[in-house]
Formats: structure tokens, sequence, C-alpha cells
């Protein structure tokens, strides 16, 4: 086996999520796109239609009360990477992908909290003409890290 490949390993959450349909559309798409866990910062996870291949049951869930319990936990070496729309986010399209980290999605409503940007070893965006769902962006960033871009 490849030892790079043991050696990576990322996960996908949503902070103060919105709605728990877009946790369940993010997580079927972490499924299908390789991530080794999902989790919630803030609001709790409730099971939905749109979960329909019961990722949160497929593959390791998280839950964490406060941004300061998710920084607690962090395996030890893991990268921070929020996506935002902020002046200091790096473009999508040439971002390099820590090989061990966490994404860090927003609610649509309110964004990532200031904390979890400050926090955040990276900041990504990518071009849209406007904020888009948490679910859409999510996969965006997963699918663009499945891509053959070389890890740092």
């Amino acid at each position: 086996m490849n030892d790079n490949l043991i050696n990576e390993f990322y996960g996908i959450g949503i902070q103060n999520g919105k709605t728990p349909e877009n946790l369940g559309v993010l997580w079927r798409s972490a499924q299908n796109l390789g991530a080794s866990f999902i989790f919630t910062i803030g609001n709790r996870y409730a099971k939905q239609a749109c979960d329909t291949h019961n990722a949160v049951k497929s593959m390791p869930y998280y839950h964490y009360d406060t941004f300061e319990d998710f920084l607690r936990n962090l395996p030890k070496g893991t990268r921070i990477v929020g996506v935002e729309l902020h002046a200091d986010a790096k473009p999508l399209e040439t971002f390099h992908h820590p090989r061990r980290c966490v994404y860090v999605l927003g609610a649509e409503d309110h964004g990532l909290s200031k904390q979890a940007i400050e926090k955040s070893h990276f900041l990504v965006k990518f071009k849209s003409q406007l904020s888009l769902n948490v679910a859409v962006a999510g996969s965006i960033v997963m699918y663009d890290r499945a891509t053959s871009k070389p890890r740092v």
C-alpha cells in the first residue's frame, strides 16, 4: 500500500448548520468523494431523507458543541481549511490541499464564525456569482481535492 495514502485523511463538516437537509446532502457527497469522517459544530445532526446512503452510519460522525471542543479533539497535525468568501481566502483553483485536514463550512446565512476564520490554517474560496448552498460548496471542495493536484 502507498505510504502517502496511509498518512492522508480528511474530514468535512459544518459549523452551526442551518438545515438538516444540507447536512444529509453534504455527507452523501463526503461518502462518495472519499472523506474519512464527517462532523458538526453547534447544531446537532438529525436523520433526514437527503442522506439516502445513510452516510452517518457508514463513516465516523463527530459532533462538537463548541468550536473550542472541536479544536481540542482534532487529530495531531491536522490542518484546518475554512471555506469562506473572505478577502484573505486563496482561490480553490490554485490551492494545494493538505494531506491531513478538515474542511469547515459555515451556514449559508452567517458563514464561518470569526473564531473559525482566525483559527483556520488556510481559507479557500472559489469563483461564484453568489454565495452557494453549503452542501454544494462542500461538494465542490471535495471534488477539487479528488483531482490529481499535489498535496502539501
